[in-house]
């Protein structure tokens, strides 16, 4: 069956191929924690954000709060967890992820720390240290995708994932010895390489690549068209191309016209392939964590509405601002917390509990009152800083920055409890059982530890 295929092998002997629970965790709590603190440094330096062009200050200690501390914390901490299980080699080493951890988490915060407070040397420290915590990551993601089985759509999204992070890693260096007087790169091309590569390149291809994995998992749907998804991925790495060229002043106003045009075209076939997973899986009702990545893909498209804006110059002071808005907080991290607060609960269920007790279904680990409350906050939080842009508003700024760290609070609150009850053994009762004449209403058969040799007994097409 194609539904077993896509969900039932990738799980296959996945629990020989897990890391301890300790080390994603590790990578996820610091990203909830980070969460928190990007809106926190919002709120301080709210009174810049409406027109922020770069410079020290909590403005900019926030954004990279959610691109170091969430996005790419979360990135690594799920790539080093799922890469494995999709290419089907054996975790080598439980070192290197650690050594990652211990370099990355305090390098983030002395990079924050050293924007807010506008210390130059701390904030180069920082880079340092996240400079070689990356560097070792990068290690171990080549030599992950070097020794892949399958997956080839996967291991295209990684490998043009991994050349971006070597680039964002050039260019975030110069971009941080600027500040002390020795820039590797001209400041203005280094960093429209820095956001392109970083955030379009790192973690918007692993984003676009991992979603192939797990749209189709957690829908219980066939793996998207191989060919097509390829095709996709060959559109993006030319968009890449083309805006690289374009920032290093080769015509800059027609290649990033066709730069934004090719990635229309790659994000048209993967939407396409994401929509016809969710239409033609076994579980239609993902809930309310697939409606953010619903609105998120809305904003990828809308990003480059934004990017097409800029390159054209239209007459608008805070449209550079309104761009970085749209394409990091609203796809990037709008997308990552509504697959998070699924994978999360998933990966925990894996892993069983201490004693003689059987591992916790995800559904059991998730706490729903903490997410509904982040739902509605992020959004609300996403709009009021667009209005603050628009306007202008100091005050509207600040107001969306205390709404997100209320969501951002209540997220945090749903990642303390699932693991308080990770430590506690399951309920001592049985499952209900399902309701044979409506299987709609059947509990989700991987999410919830059903055996993948019963997926195919759903399967009415």
């Amino acid at each position: 069956m194609a539904t077993k295929l896509a969900a039932g092998n990738f799980l296959a002997g996945a629990t020989s191929r897990l890391l301890p629970a300790s080390i994603p965790l590790r990578f996820f709590g610091a990203a909830v924690a980070s969460h928190v603190f990007a809106w926190l440094a919002l709120l301080a330096g709210s009174a810049g954000l409406p027109r922020f062009a770069g410079g020290l200050g909590w403005t900019l200690a926030a954004l990279h709060l959610v691109t170091l501390g969430v996005l790419a914390m979360t990135a690594i901490g799920a790539s080093l967890q799922l890469l494995p299980v999709a290419t089907r080699q054996p975790v080598r080493s439980m070192r290197w992820p650690v050594l990652v951890w211990w370099l990355y988490a305090p390098g983030v915060a002395a990079i924050a720390l050293g924007m807010g407070f506008a210390q130059p040397w701390l904030l180069a420290t920082g880079a340092a240290a996240v400079v070689l915590a990356l560097l070792v990551y990068a290690a171990l993601l080549a030599q992950n995708l070097a020794g892949a089985r399958g997956m080839p759509v996967v291991v295209a999204h990684g490998w043009t994932a991994f050349a971006s992070l070597l680039v964002a890693l050039l260019t975030a260096f110069s971009l941080a010895f600027t500040y002390i007087g020795m820039p590797l790169l001209d400041r203005g091309a280094g960093l429209a390489l820095h956001v392109l590569f970083a955030a379009y390149g790192f973690m918007g291809m692993l984003a676009l690549g991992l979603s192939y994995i797990l749209v189709p998992m957690f829908a219980l749907s066939a793996a998207p068209h191989e060919r097509r998804a390829l095709a996709s991925c060959a559109l993006a790495i030319l968009a890449l191309a083309l805006a690289a060229a374009a920032a290093l002043g080769a015509a800059p106003r027609p290649l990033r016209i066709a730069a934004v045009l090719a990635a229309a075209v790659a994000i048209a076939l993967h939407l396409r392939l994401m929509t016809v997973a969710l239409k033609t899986g076994m579980r239609r009702e993902l809930g309310r964590s697939f409606r953010l990545v619903r609105i998120s893909w809305a904003l990828l498209a809308l990003s480059l509405v934004a990017a097409l804006a800029l390159a054209v110059d239209l007459p608008f002071d805070g449209m550079p601002t309104l761009f970085g808005l749209v394409l990091i907080a609203g796809w990037l991290l709008t997308f990552l917390l509504g697959i998070l607060q699924r994978i999360v609960p998933f990966l925990a269920s894996m892993h069983k509990p201490p004693g003689k007790s059987p591992p916790r279904t995800p559904s059991s680990l998730t706490a729903d009152r903490p997410l509904a409350v982040h739902f509605w906050c992020h959004l609300a939080a996403l709009t009021l800083l667009a209005l603050a842009i628009v306007l202008d508003s100091t005050w509207i700024a600040a107001a969306g920055a205390v709404v997100g760290a209320t969501g951002a609070g209540a997220f945090a609150a749903f990642y303390v409890i699932l693991l308080l009850r990770m430590r506690r053994p399951p309920a001592a009762r049985a499952p209900p059982m399902p309701r044979l004449l409506d299987p709609h209403q059947w509990t989700d058969p991987v999410l919830d530890g059903y055996s993948s040799i019963r997926i195919p007994l759903l399967d009415r097409r």
